[in-house]
């Protein structure tokens, strides 16, 4: 079913909100939000547009007068996530500025991404500026609809709801960017003032604090699950899987045991059966997605992914960029008789082997002989003239990643056991995915219960179980110097590198922070 809601002023695009992909084609629908405009009186002169107050606020004739204004609001919120804009390049600061990808491209396309590969750019990166922008952009949308909604006389049920989901952006939102720029100014109203547009940089702290009080919220309100109509908006999982991963980044190991143990209790996420799964069409939202960001192809206003143009070769249309490197493509264990983890050729394309459409790849495709493929679809789905129009969602988090993070956190609690246990199960589907019989000794169970060899292995396998989805550096910077500058090299100074520079427009524009 495919709906258009009508137009009152601008629009903006909503968020693909679907069940799995049999449903895809029938149920995912393109709703057309009404812009939440601010009516604003323009000061006549310049001295008091600079200190006057904005004039004016939501119009109570048009917008958030019932239920239905509510849902384009939240959904409105959900669409500035998506892969669709371009600027949300968390991609450069997740795997390019890591040790398993370089820019890729043409060396002079995208040139800041450079700045950042090398860890040499400047507060007036286009990159940091435009990532900045996006991320705000979510954050205002949200903080909208939680100031707007309470006040909506509707179903309360669904107003909780939708409050929660508004939260659980908010905190993905900040989380992203606490981790990319460590302080930020922490804004949670709309922005109608001069106290609430020129707001202070808060301290790391504080802002996981906030991540951890919205993600509180949003789990006491948020459903377990959906119906096929709205699969794709925040559950009480994800919730609960993004306080375990804030807590983890944050060294609060039994917090962090204590929120997984709750996302297990659910009883609806499992791993699948074959890791390449994850990333076609026909297993989007599954058992194993916790959450993920939904994306339709064929739309008009467009809400299609452009990772599959941004990581794809020339001969389909693609820009090939975040192109892995040779240490991450050696991070993948190999059998005493060459055999090698079926994750590597699940994750990325390389000389000689199979690529997405029944070719080989070459290695001519990539300026380090490599291309991603976790996020590339098939020309029989998506063809080179639209290949910017991609259909498959991004998986933020997936079961693999919360057993991972479980391990980590009850192998620094102590639990050694239980860490092996749950890291065991990643490597057991990963050897359920060899094509034909595996050597005994491809990915064979983790047996030590050494603290430290322990925590090397857990690294190392989120490296290999995550490659290229975006994770890489900040589980780098978590990890701490000595992980980050072995991994990075001499050109990276954890102290000086660990977070990119807030940008000049924003120190420029916001009157709170001191330069």
């Amino acid at each position: 079913m495919k709906r258009y809601i009508n137009k009152i002023s601008d629009i903006f695009r909503l968020p693909l909100l679907n069940g799995n992909a049999r449903a895809k084609k029938s149920m995912k629908s393109l709703m057309v939000l009404a812009l939440l405009g601010l009516l604003v009186t323009v000061p006549s002169a310049c001295t008091q547009f600079l200190t006057e107050d904005l004039k004016g606020s939501f119009s109570t004739d048009t917008y958030y007068q019932n239920d239905k204004q509510a849902l384009q609001a939240i959904n409105g919120t959900y669409n500035a996530m998506s892969f669709t804009n371009s600027d949300n390049e968390i991609w450069v600061f997740g795997d390019v500025a890591s040790d398993d990808a370089v820019k890729g491209g043409n060396p002079g396309d995208q040139a800041e991404i450079t700045y950042i590969d090398e860890f040499t750019p400047n507060s007036t990166n286009g990159i940091i500026i435009n990532y900045w922008k996006f991320a705000y952009e979510i954050i205002a949308r949200a903080n909208n609809v939680i100031a707007n909604v309470p006040s909506i006389p509707m179903d309360e049920a669904l107003k909780n709801r939708i409050v929660g989901e508004a939260k659980f952006i908010r905190a993905y939102s900040y989380f992203n960017l606490v981790n990319v720029f460590g302080k930020v100014p922490l804004k949670l109203l709309p922005q109608l003032t001069q106290g609430t547009i020129h707001v202070p940089l808060s301290e790391v702290s504080v802002i996981y604090q906030q991540i951890e009080t919205d993600l509180t919220d949003a789990a006491a309100v948020l459903p377990v699950s959906y119906t096929s109509a709205d699969i794709g908006r925040a559950t009480r999982g994800a919730a609960l899987a993004m306080l375990g991963k804030a807590s983890l980044y944050q060294q609060k190991w039994s917090a962090a045991i204590s929120y997984f143990q709750q996302l297990d209790a659910l009883g609806i996420y499992r791993l699948l059966p074959k890791f390449a799964d994850n990333f076609s069409l026909a297993h989007e939202n599954s058992s194993e997605s916790v959450f993920e960001i939904q994306q339709l192809m064929n739309q008009n206003p467009g809400t299609g992914n452009g990772l599959n143009q941004w990581f794809a070769p020339a001969s389909e249309g693609g820009y090939y960029f975040n192109a892995p490197t040779q240490f991450l493509v050696d991070a993948f264990e190999k059998s005493t008789t060459g055999e090698v983890d079926p994750r590597l050729d699940a994750s990325i394309g390389r000389a000689g082997q199979p690529w997405l459409n029944n070719d080989i790849f070459n290695a001519s495709w990539s300026p380090t002989g490599f291309l991603t493929k976790k996020h590339q679809q098939p020309l029989s789905e998506v063809s080179s003239s639209l290949k910017g129009d991609g259909d498959l969602n991004y998986i933020y988090l997936r079961y693999a990643d919360i057993l991972l993070m479980k391990a980590e956190a009850f192998n620094e609690n102590g639990n050694a056991d239980s860490a092996r246990a749950n890291l065991n199960k990643v490597r057991e589907r990963a050897r359920a995915s060899f094509n034909g019989t595996p050597p005994a000794d491809l990915l064979a169970n983790v047996t030590t219960l050494d603290r430290n060899q322990l925590a090397t292995t857990i690294q190392k396998e989120r490296r290999v179980e995550l490659a290229q989805e975006f994770h890489r550096y900040f589980d780098l910077m978590r990890w701490g110097k000595t992980v980050a500058e072995t991994a990075l090299g001499p050109d990276f100074h954890y102290e000086t590198n660990r977070y990119f520079p807030i940008p000049q427009k924003e120190i420029d524009a916001n009157q709170a922070i001191n330069p």
